[in-house]
């Protein structure tokens, strides 16, 4: 293997900038900040809506006015 072409791995602390959370990890870059982590995201808090979704029939009977039997 080559000497001096690998970029310099470092030990960097990821900051979550929604919920102020961090943790460490292992990096090239000098310091992480992501958007939304594991602690606030809504999937992984069991917060998350979901919708019901309409099927392709319902869907278009409504968009046509047309009545189920």
């Amino acid at each position: 293997m080559k000497k001096d072409i690998h970029p310099k791995y470092n030990r960097v602390t990821v900051t979550c900038v929604t919920c102020g959370s961090t943790f460490e990890t292992g990096s090239t870059m000098k310091e992480i900040r992501v958007d939304t982590c594991a602690n606030c995201h809504s999937y992984y808090t069991g917060k998350q809506r979901f919708t019901q979704a309409d099927g392709r029939v319902d869907t278009f009977n409504k968009k046509y006015g047309l009545k189920n039997k």
